[in-house]
């Protein structure tokens, strides 16, 4: 997946280069809304590379808060049986995306695009026993995929109200927690009791399928 996101870099950095002849187009948008929990986004693109030529690239960040998953289940598969101390939990996605662009005429939807790219999830879930002397941190990084439609309505000469749509993919990868790592392969190490990765999976809210709902502006240079 790292090959694949160099090439995909390498090749929207080639169509920059060559759409010298066209005057490029700019746009910055920032959207909030849902995406497996609250999330919010900021991306810039660039489109127009050359006369004709209809793709455009979005490079963006993406912030996500959401439950992290069953806080008791958690620490009694990643550091002991104990029960004691009352649980807090918090958890976040920091989300990165890579997208290529084609306009299409959908449903009658204005200025409708169809986006495909690659993305990269860094999930944390914090989990916290109050009264139990136990604060730790349950992470995992993804390489996925992902896909939906977006359409934008004009407000303004550069200013437009967008809608976007869409659904991320994230395979399964290793769950990290205290001294504990759970594997899709179950190469686990430290263990606890006769838990596997199927166990940590079910137990933590880690991206698998994610899917997208936002609206916000967007701003064309």
């Amino acid at each position: 997946m790292k090959k694949a996101l160099f090439g995909i870099a390498l090749i929207a950095i080639m169509l920059v280069g060559t759409g010298t002849s066209a005057a490029q187009d700019f746009s910055l948008n920032g959207l909030g809304g849902f995406k497996g929990g609250t999330g919010f986004r900021l991306a810039g693109a660039v489109s127009n590379f050359a006369q004709g030529f209809p793709l455009s690239v979005e490079l963006g960040v993406t912030y996500v808060t959401l439950d992290p998953g069953r806080a008791m289940d958690v620490r009694r598969i990643f550091i002991n049986q104990n029960t004691n101390g009352t649980p807090e939990k918090s958890g976040w996605i920091w989300g990165f995306h890579l997208d290529f662009l084609f306009p299409v005429r959908w449903l009658g939807l204005p200025n409708a695009q169809l986006f495909l790219g690659v993305r990269r999830s860094m999930f944390t879930g914090d989990f916290v026993y109050v009264g139990g002397n136990e604060d730790f941190e349950v992470t995992c990084n993804a390489w996925g995929a992902g896909t939906g439609l977006r359409t934008t309505v004009p407000i303004a000469r550069s200013l437009g109200l967008m809608l976007s749509a869409g659904v991320d993919y994230y395979p399964s990868t290793t769950l990290t927690g205290h001294d504990t790592y759970y594997s899709p392969d179950n190469d686990n190490v430290n263990e606890k009791e006769e838990f596997k990765y199927t166990d940590a999976d079910n137990a933590v809210n880690q991206p698998k399928v994610q899917p997208m709902l936002m609206i916000g502006l967007s701003y064309r240079f």
